[in-house]
C-alpha cells in the first residue's frame, strides 16, 4: 500500500509583518510549485516475534539531497530516535511523524489501534521530494551557458538534484544552507508529509486533486485534522509559534487568512516540557483554534508571476526581530505605520474582489479591457474608455495599481525605520520598472521582503514581455503560477508519472 500526497508553496501577496498581529489579515496565495510525500510500508509482514518489539521501524529519504535516515519509533512513549542518518536531521518531518502517530493513538478505539500496530510495525517508508521551483537552479543554468528563462529552468529534470550556497558552504564550520526561492518549502513539506501519514494510518481521508470541489468540501473536518497537527509540528520544528498562513495555504490553498492566537498552540510546547504526546494531541485537537480564513484567488485573466534576482535570500526571523525592536522603541511612529499599511492591504483587497465580481457578472466587458489594458503601459488604461461598465473595471484595476504603489512605499518606510531591507533600492528599481512595463498590474516583494523573489501580477497574455525584460536585467522568471488547490492526495509516486510525460513527450515528437 502505498500514499503519496501533495501540499503547495505559496506567496504572501499582502500582509507582511502584519501577519502576525491579529486582527490583521493577508491575502496568501498558493502555488503550483508542491512538496510530496509517499508513504509505503518497510516490510511486506508483520512476523509474530515483531508484536513483542518496542520500537517502529522508520526510513526517511530525500533524493534529492541524497540523504537517507534511519530511526526508530517507541511504540510507548512515541519518541523518535535517529539511528543512522547520512547527513543532519530533518526536525520537520520527525515532529510530522511524531504528531501524526500521536493523533492516530489519540482518535482510535481499542481495535482500530490493533490494525494500526500491525500497520506500524510493518514500519514507515517515507519519500519527501519538493519541485524545483522550491530551489535555486540559476548556478546550474548559467554553469551550462544556458540564458536566465523560465525555457531554461524547464529543461532541468523534475525533482533535481538540489545544490547548496557556495558561499555558506565555503564558511568553515558553518552549515551548508540550500538556496531557496521563498516559497515556503518546510510548511508544505511539513503538510504534506503530516497529510500523507494521516491518509496512510486511516485518521482522515482526504480527496485527490481530481476530484469534485464540492466533494473535497465534504472532507472538511478531515482537513482542520491535517492543519492542527501540520500547525503543530511547523510550530515546535520551528522553536516559535509564527502566524501559520504558509501552513495554512498548504492545507485550505489560496486565502485571506487571519492568524489564530499563539495560545493555541500551548499545548504542543508542553510536548516538548515532557507531558505524554498522545495528551499533548488530544489537547491540540479539541483546542479553540479561531483564525479565519476566506476563500480567496486572482481575478480571472491574471497571471502570478516570480522572479529570482540572484542576490541571496534575506532571513526572515531576524528582519522580523529588527521590526520588533522598532515597535517597542518608537511605538507612535510604527503605529502610525501599521494602520497605513493595513489601509492600503485593505484597499487591495476590497478592488481585487470587486474585479473578481465585476469579471462573473460583465464577463464580455470585463475581458475586453484586460485584453486592452495588457497591451498598453498604465497610464494610457483608460484613454477611448467610454462604456459605463468598461470604466468601472479600468478604475478597479487603477485603484489595485495605487493600493500597491502604497503598501510598498509604507513597507520601504517600516524597512528604513528598522534598519532592514525590506524593499532594497535594487528592488526599489526592478519593481518600478517592472510596474511601468504594459499589462502589468502589480508588483512587489512578497511576504518580509528583502532580496527573496519579486511578484508581478500581469494581465491577459503580457507575461512573456516581463520575462523577457526581467532576463535582460539578470532576473530569472520561475516556472510557479497561482493555483488555488490545497494538500490533496496523488495519484502515485510523482517521479513515475514525470517520466512517462517526458517518454510520451520524446514518442510524440
Amino acid at each position: 500500500m502505498e500514499v503519496v500526497a501533495s501540499a503547495p508553496g505559496k506567496v504572501l501577496m499582502t500582509g507582511g509583518y502584519l501577519i502576525l498581529e491579529r486582527p490583521n489579515a493577508g491575502i496568501v496565495l498558493s502555488t503550483n510549485a508542491r512538496f510530496y510525500a509517499v508513504v509505503k510500508p518497510i516490510y511486506e509482514d508483520v512476523k509474530p516475534e515483531s508484536w513483542a518489539w518496542s520500537w517502529i521501524d522508520v526510513k526517511l529519504t530525500s533524493p534529492q539531497l541524497s540523504r537517507e535516515s534511519m530511526y526508530k519509533l517507541s511504540r510507548k512513549h512515541l519518541t523518535l530516535q535517529c539511528v543512522s542518518s547520512s547527513e543532519s536531521r530533518n526536525p520537520f518531518v520527525e515532529n510530522a511523524i511524531q504528531y501524526t502517530v500521536a493523533a492516530a493513538h489519540a482518535t482510535f478505539d481499542k481495535n482500530k489501534k490493533d490494525a494500526l500496530d500491525k500497520l506500524l510495525l510493518q514500519g514507515l517508508d517515507i519519500t519527501i521530494l519538493g519541485c524545483n521551483d522550491f530551489y535555486s537552479y540559476r548556478n546550474q543554468i548559467e554553469a551550462l551557458g544556458l540564458p536566465l528563462t523560465p525555457e531554461a529552468l524547464a529543461t532541468l529534470l523534475p525533482f533535481t538534484s538540489i545544490t547548496f550556497n557556495s558561499e555558506e558552504s565555503n564558511g568553515g564550520n558553518c552549515k551548508p544552507e540550500v538556496a531557496k526561492t521563498g516559497l515556503g518549502s518546510s510548511a508544505a513539506m511539513t503538510t504534506a508529509v503530516v497529510a500523507a501519514l494521516l491518509h496512510y494510518l486511516g485518521v482522515v481521508n482526504l480527496s485527490t486533486s481530481s476530484e469534485d470541489p464540492h466533494q473535497q468540501n465534504k472532507n472538511s473536518m478531515d482537513l482542520d485534522i491535517v492543519h492542527m497537527i501540520a500547525q503543530s509540528a511547523h510550530c515546535i520544528a520551528q522553536g516559535k509559534v509564527g502566524s501559520g498562513f504558509d501552513v495554512s495555504s498548504g492545507v485550505y490553498g489560496s486565502q485571506r487568512y487571519v492568524r489564530f492566537s499563539p495560545e493555541v498552540l500551548s499545548a504542543a510546547q508542553a510536548a516538548v516540557e515532557g507531558i505524554p504526546l498522545e495528551e499533548v494531541i488530544q489537547n491540540i485537537l479539541n483546542g479553540k483554534w479561531d483564525h479565519e480564513r476566506t476563500e480567496f484567488s486572482l481575478p480571472p485573466l491574471m497571471t502570478l508571476l516570480l522572479g529570482e534576482p540572484g542576490t541571496g535570500g534575506s532571513s526572515t526571523p531576524s528582519m522580523v526581530g529588527a521590526v520588533k525592536k522598532w515597535q517597542k522603541a518608537d511605538p507612535e511612529k510604527s503605529q502610525e505605520t501599521w494602520r497605513k499599511l493595513a489601509e492600503a492591504n485593505s484597499e487591495l483587497e476590497t478592488q481585487l474582489n470587486m474585479l473578481r465580481k465585476l469579471a462573473k457578472e460583465h464577463w464580455d466587458a470585463y475581458k475586453c479591457v484586460i485584453d486592452s489594458c495588457s497591451r498598453l503601459k498604465p497610464a494610457k488604461w483608460m484613454e477611448g474608455v467610454i462604456e459605463p461598465i468598461k470604466e468601472t473595471v479600468v478604475k478597479a484595476l487603477l485603484n489595485a495599481r495605487n493600493a500597491m504603489l502604497e503598501i510598498r512605499n509604507q513597507m520601504r518606510t517600516m524597512g528604513e525605520a528598522a534598519g532592514i531591507p525590506i524593499e532594497p533600492e535594487s528592488q526599489t528599481q526592478l519593481l518600478d520598472a517592472t510596474m511601468d512595463m504594459e499589462g502589468v498590474l502589480l508588483a512587489g516583494v512578497p511576504g518580509a521582503g528583502g532580496f527573496d523573489a519579486v511578484f508581478a501580477v500581469t494581465l491577459g497574455d503580457s507575461s512573456g514581455n516581463v520575462t523577457n525584460a526581467w532576463s535582460s536585467h539578470n532576473v530569472l522568471a520561475l516556472l510557479v503560477r497561482e493555483d488555488p488547490q490545497g494538500v490533496c492526495l496523488e495519484s502515485g509516486d510523482p517521479r513515475c508519472r514525470e517520466i512517462t510525460s517526458a517518454v510520451s513527450s520524446v514518442n510524440i515528437k
